[in-house]
């Protein structure tokens, strides 16, 4: 699934890891081109494989963090 926001087009999280797990499983049978959504994209070297993964994986990892703290509540006592 892909959702748009503010004119950009964001794929959800699960479509990012699926999309990580086919690169690592081409990267590692040597498949340079591969064909996503009638797109073909074709890798010229195993570093700009390595490049997108990494990318992918930054994506990924931005998705699963926590927003900003937006409220901090402090508890105390008098210590009686």
């Amino acid at each position: 699934m892909v959702l748009q926001r503010g004119g950009l087009i964001m794929a959800t999280l699960s479509d990012l890891i699926t999309q990580r797990e086919e690169l690592r499983y081409l990267r590692a049978q040597g498949t340079r081109s591969v064909e996503v959504e009638g797109r073909r994209v074709e890798y010229r070297s195993d570093a700009e494989m390595a490049a997108a993964l990494a990318a992918l994986d930054r994506e990924i990892a931005a998705a699963q963090s926590p927003g900003p703290v937006t409220q901090i509540r402090f508890l105390t006592t008098r210590g009686v």
